[in-house]
């Protein structure tokens, strides 16, 4: 079911010029845009832009971008979670994933992280959804940024928290496979108890396995 987005737009000037920060993107026009060669953090540049185009397809998806002219130079992505995630169990409606936050490391310093989370929650239909993140230290970029497995926890944390995410506990395997993984959440305002429940045992499967 596609729910209401509303569009909005911040305007950044930076050392590289105006940078324009807008979500939700729409799918034609987020396609026709070009990834920075710099943005492979999860595969090259242009396989990724390709990814996302197909994601940013389906009605619930919201992709977020900061972009010079026509460049992208930071993105984020978010949508329903993968149907081989614990968190597709629950058929949640109301459950949106950022499956993927990155700024080129060729724009890195201009606050671009911060930007795109807090310019995707400035909608007002996002308060209707619980929206995670789930951190993998594999993911990290740890060799460019010169920062050990910690600093860099604690930057993802500080960047999550500007969008509202907040460290939230879990028993999920993978997450506990390591102790600088996390789960992060922010839940709206307009989330109903009934939908908190539901994600409350997806968070902790195992335990509530146990009684079943």
């Amino acid at each position: 079911m596609e729910h209401k987005k509303n569009h909005n737009q911040l305007e950044k000037d930076s050392p590289y010029g105006k940078i324009i920060i807008e979500s939700p993107v729409p799918s034609e026009r987020f396609a026709s845009y070009t990834f920075d060669e710099g943005l492979v953090a999860f595969r090259p540049a242009q396989r990724q832009h390709a990814a996302l185009s197909e994601v940013a397809k389906q009605p619930e998806a919201r992709m977020t971008v900061a972009r010079i002219d026509d460049l992208v130079i930071g993105y984020a992505a978010f949508s329903y979670p993968d149907p081989l995630e614990r968190w597709a169990e629950g058929n949640l409606e109301r459950l949106l994933v950022l499956g993927a936050v990155e700024v080129s490391p060729n724009y890195r310093g201009a606050g671009l992280g911060k930007a795109l989370l807090e310019v995707t929650m400035m909608d007002e239909a996002v308060e209707d959804y619980i929206i995670i993140t789930t951190e993998y230290y594999w993911h990290w970029d740890l060799k460019s940024t010169g920062l050990n497995v910690w600093d860099y926890r604690r930057m993802m944390e500080k960047m999550m928290n500007h969008g509202g995410l907040m460290y939230t506990p879990t028993d999920d395997p993978e997450i506990c496979s390591h102790p600088a993984n996390c789960l992060m959440v922010r839940i709206g305002r307009n989330v109903d108890q009934e939908t908190i429940d539901q994600f409350d045992r997806l968070r902790f499967a195992r335990r509530y396995a146990t009684y079943e």
